[in-house]
């Protein structure tokens, strides 16, 4: 018989930790990965409630025609897409939002031209030169007193249609 001595365990201190198994390592991280999983989950649905897009303005606006406004010239309100015209003592508005694609087109001298794709726009809004299958669209125009006006962007009239101030 032969005897082996066996090797001395060696002595630990009492402030030392006990080394983590492999299993109890890899549990605790699930559980960690879960819990921030929800966490996050949990955070992310609190935004909901809030609206991620900004309010669009208001359809009715009012606008204050320039003194230095001549006959016949456009004037377009800003952040707006109308071109309001004083012809004399008529005042009316056409929308500037080409009917083909939806593109702001642009005035010139004799009307209007679309930036896009080519479309030519007389002053009273009627198509000159396509792709734009139909003209600007005339808005609804109310006199509210002196060079004041109210326009409304959502109301459609009749091409023609004229306020008198």
């Amino acid at each position: 018989m032969t005897t082996e001595a066996k090797p001395t365990p060696i002595a630990r201190s009492r402030l030392e930790p006990e080394a983590m198994p492999r299993r109890d390592f890899l549990g605790l991280a699930a559980w960690w990965s879960a819990a921030a999983a929800l966490l996050f989950g949990f955070l992310g649905s609190m935004r909901l409630p809030k609206a991620a897009v900004l309010p669009s303005p208001s359809k009715k606006f009012k606008v204050t025609l320039p003194a230095s406004l001549a006959s016949g010239q456009s004037y377009v309100p800003p952040g707006r897409s109308v071109a309001v015209y004083k012809d004399g003592s008529q005042v009316y508005a056409v929308s500037t939002i080409c009917t083909h694609l939806g593109c702001i087109v642009k005035g010139t001298e004799g009307g209007f031209d679309c930036p896009c794709h080519g479309s030519k726009f007389n002053k009273d809004g009627s198509v000159a030169k396509g792709p734009a299958p139909k003209g600007l669209p005339w808005l609804e125009v109310k006199h509210v007193g002196g060079d004041n006006f109210l326009i409304d962007e959502g109301k459609t009239v009749a091409v023609g249609t004229t306020v008198t101030v």
